[in-house]
């Protein structure tokens, strides 16, 4: 799984890498197929913006979360790309 961490108008830190790192190795644990995940954290005047773009085998997956808090904006970005995978795999299980 490579893991590609970008900012617009925020300067990425050693903390909020490694938080998104960890975050994102939890997504693993429900689909082994994960080749690319690219992930732009975005502060537009006090709105913390958090978007990713997930790319597995057979599909795309994109989702993209608002906060106050950085960090707060990662944790629901990655719930909701799980439960994205959720619903991914268990559409291709029922083929």
């Amino acid at each position: 799984m490579q893991l590609t961490v970008s900012g617009h108008h925020i300067d990425i830190t050693d903390a909020l890498r490694q938080h998104v790192s960890d975050k994102f190795q939890k997504l693993q644990r429900h689909i082994d197929h994960i080749t690319n995940i690219e992930v732009t954290l975005t502060v537009e005047k006090e709105i913390h913006k958090a978007e990713a773009n997930l790319h597995i085998s057979g599909a795309n997956i994109f989702a993209s979360s608002e906060s106050n808090d950085m960090y707060s904006g990662i944790d629901n970005l990655a719930d909701k790309l799980d439960r994205q995978i959720i619903k991914h795999k268990e559409k291709h299980r029922g083929r």
